[in-house]
Formats: C-alpha cells, structure tokens, sequence
C-alpha cells in the first residue's frame, strides 16, 4: 500500500516545506490516491500517500510515539502484524489503530535497528529517532517493495518512486551509463545502480542508516543456500511435501488479510493455478475472482488453461484480451512506469492486466512470482543438468575466454548464466558509441561482480543458478517494473506467497532432486499440485511467454518509433552508434527473420525503449 518520500538535511542546507513533500509525492499519487499525510520538521521532512487497504480509517501516516521523538512511514504491508501485536501488547504498548504498520515503532523501541529483522511483509519503511537524530529506511528481504535515494551535499532525499526524487529542485537529471550497460549485459538494472546518475535503489534485504555524522547501508538479509559440504540430511518426500503444504497455507492465509476484497492473477501455469487453489481451499465458502490476460494469437494465448482453473474452484474470473497492436499503444506508459528501458515489451500486457483489475474495484491481488526461481523452473536448470562438462563452444580460443569471464563474474568457470558474456562485450562495444565506450573503459558491467562470489562457493549448481536468478532477474526486474510498478500504475497492490521469508527458508534447505529431479522443473510443487490443481494444468509443458519484440514492431511501420530510431537521432543523442542500429534494423526487418528470446536479446528494443526513457524523463543527450 502507499508510496512514501522525504528530505533528511542535519545540517540544514535545503528548505523543506510541506509544499515541496506534496510535490514531490504528487509524482506517484498513483500508488496512494486515498489519503496523504506530510511532516516537518527541522532538518526533515516525510510525505505519504495512501492506498488504504487494512483499517480503512485510521491508518493514515505518518506515525508517531507517544512523545512524538519517533516518526514513521512505510509503503507495503506487514503480514506478522498480528502476532507482533500481541507480544507488544503483552510489554505495556498500546495501540490507537487496528493498522499493520502501528507495530514498526514500538517494535523499533525495543529491538533498534534490528526490528526489521522480524518483519515478515513487503514494505520500504522510513524511521526518524529525534533523540539520536538518525535516520533509518529498509526495504523487505526479497525486494518487492522499492525504495529510491539520493545525496545533495549532507542532505539525502529519498521516494518509493524516482519520478518523486526528480520533483524535488536540487536533484539533477543524467543518465548512469553503468546502468545502461548493466541492462544490456544482464537481466536488468541491478541494485543500487538505476539509470539515473547518483540515483541508487536501496537493496533488497538492506538498511540504511544516516546521521549528522555519516552514512552507512547493511545487510540485514541474504538468501544463502548451503554448502553441499554441509548440507541437511534428506529427509524424504513425504516430509518435505507436508511443510511445503504447510508454509505455502500459511503464507497464502497471511496475505488474505485485508479490510478490501482481494483476488488473484491466473495465468492458466502452475504457480497461480496453485496459488488460487490454496486460496479457495482457505476459504472454501468465498467466490474468489481471478484476473487474466488473453491473446488474439492462439499460440500464447492460455485462456482455455485459465478458465478451466477458474471452473475448477467456482471463481468470479474476469480476463481482457490482448491483441499485438496493443504494445505500441502502451509502450510510453510502459517505461513511464518501469523508470528503465526494458529488453522487453511484455509489461504493456501487465499494465492492461492491472487496469482490468482496477476497474473491477479491487486493490490487491495475489500472484505466483518467486516460484520459477525458488522451485527451478527455467529451462537454465535443465541445461545444467544435461551439460556435463560439454564445451560451450567448438572453438577451443572462445571455451578458453568464456570460462574466465565466468571465473571472472561468478567465481565459477563452469557456471554458465544467460549468455556468453565473452561475445556479449564485443556485442556492446560495437552497439555503443564511441563516446559511451570510451566512457565504460574502466567500468564495463563484465569487469565488476553483479554478486558476492561467496554465494555461489561450493554450492550445488542448482543453487548457484537459484541464487542468480533470484538476484539478477526477479528482484532487480520481475518485482520491480514488471510487478510493483505495473500494479501501481493501476493502484494495485500485488502480493506473493512464494516469496514469504518461511516459504524461503523452507526451499533454502530443500534438497535440489526435489526442485529439479532431471526430468521435472519445480518437481515437489507438481506432486503437491494435484491436491488444488486439475490434472490438465499439471501436465502441460512450461510456457514461457514472450510478447512480439522490435522486428515485430519493425514491420508495423509506426511513425513514432521510426522517428526514436532514425539514424540523426541516434547520432545526436551520442549513446549508440548510428550505423550500428541502421544495420541492426535491416537484419531485423529481413522476411523471416526471428530472435530466438530468450537465448538472443532484443538489441533494438534496448535501443528503442531508452529513446522513450530519454524523451519521457527530460534526460540530457551525450554530446
């Protein structure tokens, strides 16, 4: 629920008015049009804005103690709320509301900084203590909920959205090339970079702590899969499948708790169809209404798998119909609401998804991501499996350079992740201009580490790839502009059970053979399936969708994207090299051509989407 934003200055350089807290919080009334509340004080300021879901009336922010010497505000959801009530209860506090986000300042009154450390939600929080004049934020373990800083001189500014940051009259608009060469080496943007120079995402799972003295993030959470030399004991099927049952109810009933009526995505795969099941299990007597997105083209479209769920557990299901000419129409809103170019175009279909959820008045919906990556549910998984030490490539000079750029990037020459990144250097370098080239000399994404290598150390490789993509790609994209952001442009907040820190610890020390067993992806999620699933669902092959890209678009001859990929526009921005993309929209264009996504990337969507991204956040040209 709600987006958040402020100004801590201790030394005073800024002004900060409540009017400037407005403005900036403004910029993302999307994520709260129901209330808003503001605070200032010397030195700083908190805006919030409101989508009000738990105690629809009294559950306005900020909040304050007693003695008004701790100050409070939080976008998203505390699900252990309840419990965390009680035992505060039960040491003398005292509630005035029924709201989730009550408990973050008595809990911080009696376990410091370390309270985040029993939140079990998905929530970025700003906590001020007068008395120590330190300024707290952090952000949940998985990185559902954003959060976005900044630092002018010794003040730091921060928002739940980048758009709230740009409002304020001292932050400055540039790109981070870094950034931009991070989105084209690996699944996306990776934290704390974003595409706006000196504008950084707090990390998942981390803290941040300012005073008049200094600043300093921390992890407060990682995920750790075991070493195989200290692995548990295997404790056999039938065990892990009644905790696997347990946790998944568990955090399903936990993310149902809401004084508005929640639904559920249904996609017509395995983790929503699931994921509705344990819902009507839960409420057996509720008509639960499920939300999907169909396909004019019959090969992606999984309407029949959809309504055959729904059927199946007697839901109210709405679905909207999506036809390809619909990308181009969205693709601005698309990267207004990402902040980011995108390799990709298919949040113009969540965006219409969200939309139709909106418009059946609902305001929070469940959703199946984390599974694919807690469960391996990648074909990467299965290529492992079937590797074997076979050569990367038949020319023994690029095995050579591709095993030590993945020494280099994972600690690991045998780990193969997403490309090869050897080729993948010559790729940018060309698709670069000569300006941003040169300018990425020293800081090339390949030449630094997107993780801590100690990670990775003497896992199975089942859990190296796990801990990739759960860093990598579903953090830094899959919640991010493909989740929070596409919800909240609709005002809808998306919640997800798999990602529940019990469901996490509980796969943490799953043994691999239950999640990929060398024939199945995700093989214990399918043996418990059939007690919430009908069979069909079950069975059918993976279905990665993957939306038409640019040589799709290409062909459409829309005049607006003719006009951000023509050649004296590229030229003049002096990002990429001109002659480049012309070739790169001729092979594009050629009759029969076709990427094979996602094992090839979208160079011209990268291209296209950051001209978009240039025009709709007034950003600077290179030269």
């Amino acid at each position: 629920m709600c987006g958040i934003a402020g100004v801590y200055d201790p030394h005073h350089q800024l002004t900060t008015t409540e009017a400037l807290l407005e403005t900036m919080t403004q910029a993302f009334a999307n994520r709260g049009p129901d209330d808003e509340g503001y605070h200032v004080a010397p030195g700083l300021g908190f805006g919030f804005r409101r989508l009000a879901i738990i105690d629809l009336r009294n559950g306005n922010q900020p909040m304050f103690s007693a003695d008004r010497s701790l100050v409070c505000i939080c976008n998203g959801e505390i699900f252990n709320y309840k419990e965390l009530r009680a035992e505060l209860i039960a040491k003398g506090h005292r509630f005035e509301t029924e709201c989730d986000v009550e408990v973050l300042i008595p809990l911080y009154q009696e376990h410091g900084a370390d309270f985040v450390k029993r939140l079990n939600g998905q929530f970025a929080l700003a906590l001020y203590d007068a008395g120590r004049e330190r300024l707290l934020l952090a952000r949940d373990q998985a990185g559902i909920t954003p959060l976005f800083y900044t630092r002018v001189g010794d003040a730091l500014i921060f928002s739940s959205v980048i758009k709230g940051l740009l409002e304020h009259p001292a932050v400055a608009r540039d790109v981070d090339l870094v950034g931009l060469d991070q989105l084209a080496a690996f699944p996306a943007v990776i934290s704390p970079r974003t595409m706006f120079r000196n504008i950084h995402a707090l990390p998942a799972g981390h803290m941040l702590l300012a005073d008049r003295h200094s600043t300093q993030t921390h992890t407060y959470w990682d995920l750790d899969y075991p070493r195989e030399d200290a692995a548990p004991p295997d404790r056999g099927e039938a065990y892990y499948l009644e905790q696997l049952e347990a946790v998944l109810q568990e955090s399903v009933r936990l993310r149902l708790q809401a004084d508005v009526p929640v639904g559920c995505y249904l996609s017509g795969g395995l983790d929503s169809s699931l994921l509705a099941g344990l819902i009507h299990r839960h409420r057996p007597n509720h008509s639960l209404s499920t939300f999907s997105i169909g396909f004019t083209e019959a090969a992606i479209d999984e309407r029949r798998y959809q309504q055959l769920v729904a059927q199946h557990i007697g839901a109210r299901h709405h679905e909207v119909v999506f036809g390809a000419d619909e990308i181009q129409k969205r693709m601005h809103d698309m990267i207004w609401h990402a902040e980011s170019p995108l390799k990709e175009c298919y949040d113009t279909c969540s965006l219409a998804l969200s939309e139709l959820v909106h418009q059946r008045n609902y305001k929070v919906v469940l959703a199946g991501e984390g599974a694919d990556e807690l469960f391996a549910g990648y074909a990467g998984y299965r290529f492992d499996a079937q590797r074997d030490h076979v050569l990367l490539d038949d020319d023994p000079l690029t095995e050579a350079l591709e095993r030590e750029t993945n020494l280099h990037l994972w600690g690991d020459e045998d780990l193969f992740y997403e490309t090869r990144f050897s080729e993948l250097s010559e790729t940018k370098q060309a698709l670069f201009s000569a300006e941003v080239s040169e300018a990425l000399l020293h800081d090339d994404a390949l030449n630094s580490r997107p993780v801590d290598p100690a990670k990775l150390d003497g896992r199975h490789i089942l859990h190296k790839r796990a801990y990739l993509d759960f860093k990598l790609r579903l953090g830094n994209h899959l919640l991010s502009d493909h989740g929070d952001r596409v919800g909240y442009a609709n005002s809808v907040e998306v919640r997800y059970p798999f990602l529940d820190p019990h469901v996490i610890e509980f796969v943490r020390t799953l043994p691999p053979h239950y999640k990929f067993d060398g024939r199945l992806e995700k093989a214990l999620l399918k043996k418990l399936a059939p007690r919430y699933v009908p069979q069909p669902v079950i069975e059918r092959e993976k279905f990665g969708f993957v939306a038409p890209g640019s040589p799709y678009l290409l062909g459409r001859h829309i005049e607006w994207l003719e006009d951000v990929l023509s050649y004296e526009r590229i030229k003049r921005q002096g990002y990429f090299n001109p002659d480049v993309v012309e070739r790169l929209k001729s092979i594009y264009r050629a009759e029969g051509f076709m990427l094979q996504v996602p094992y090839e990337t979208d160079l011209l969507m990268i291209v296209l989407t950051f001209g978009l991204f240039l025009d709709l956040f007034r950003m600077p040209d290179r030269r």
